[in-house]
């Protein structure tokens, strides 16, 4: 491979953060202690986050609390946590669905645990916290796809501005209710929503707690498509038929590409040349290059 070829320059600290997925945007400098954050998540017990890795790349988070509609106890935020660990060390994978069950994405946050980390200290600590593991998601060298059935509320909301793409059944509907509880979106919602709709948009969403149903969210583009079942099996299936198209190839090869685009999006200019020059070389010259040049050729018109 190319790799060792490479001369690579000395690397900006934003660089050095973006290579390393794992590493934490906030920690003790920033008075983040992770380990007091967790001892707290751990008292708010129910529903769990499962994960299904399938055979042909694609895994399936599935948020599992639906008599709360989803919404994430402290020990979700945890289990959140520890499947984006799992699927950053996922080498075979390429894509990712984000689901709710039973036909509902996510209300947000558990009432008990809101109620029980009241204090201006707690919420400064579970935004760090959940700031920190949405952009390990976000990060993932997979093309993710949240799936909106039903409601996405308030932090689950923002849960799907951290997937690459959004698709809504037709009774799918996204609002950010943030205002009506007299704060603001915390867990990096604003900043990605701003990305994905532009600012005035989004100062419209978040500013007049925008009911979008699918309809709207398809014309403001903050979904992708809108599906033709709202059935819970059968639009899964039409997600996963969806999402095929993006993933077809080596795994290696569609990991690389959604590394180059995670760097060409947080990175300057420069380095995110540098950055896309150091995966070619990861790349190039490896099975799936050669494979397809003495299979194909250049391209297939």
């Amino acid at each position: 491979m190319a790799t060792s070829l490479l001369k690579t320059s000395p690397l900006s600290v934003r660089t050095k953060l973006l290579h390393q997925t794992r590493s934490s945007l906030y920690n003790t400098s920033h008075g983040f202690y992770e380990e007091e954050v967790k001892k707290k998540l751990q008292q708010f017990p129910g529903g769990t986050v499962d994960l299904q890795k399938e055979d042909n790349g694609i895994g399936i988070l599935t948020l599992n609390n639906p008599s709360k509609m989803n919404a994430f106890s402290g020990v979700m935020m945890l289990q959140l946590l520890e499947k984006v660990i799992e699927l950053e060390n996922w080498t075979e994978g390429k894509g990712l669905i984000v689901r709710g069950a039973k036909n509902n994405f996510c209300s947000g946050s558990d009432l008990n645990a809101v109620k029980g980390l009241a204090n201006p200290e707690d919420g400064m600590a579970l935004c760090m916290f959940m700031q920190n593991t949405l952009t390990r998601f976000m990060r993932l060298p997979l093309i993710s796809v949240a799936l909106v059935q039903g409601w996405a509320l308030g932090g689950g909301a923002e849960f799907t501005t951290a997937c690459d793409f959004r698709l809504m059944t037709p009774e799918g509907k996204i609002r950010f209710v943030h205002k009506e509880m007299g704060i603001i979106p915390s867990w990096g919602g604003t900043t990605r929503l701003v990305e994905i709709i532009g600012s005035r948009q989004a100062l419209k969403v978040l500013s007049g707690a925008l009911k979008l149903d699918s309809k709207n969210a398809l014309n403001i583009g903050m979904v992708e498509e809108v599906l033709q079942s709202s059935d819970e099996a059968k639009s899964l299936e039409e997600a996963q038929e969806w999402l095929r198209q993006f993933i077809q190839g080596p795994p290696e090869v569609i990991r690389a590409l959604k590394k180059s685009v995670s760097s060409g999006r947080e990175l300057y200019l420069e380095e995110a040349l540098q950055n896309e020059r150091d995966l070619l070389g990861t790349v190039w010259g490896g099975p799936a290059n050669l494979e397809a040049i003495a299979k194909k050729g250049k391209f297939n018109k």
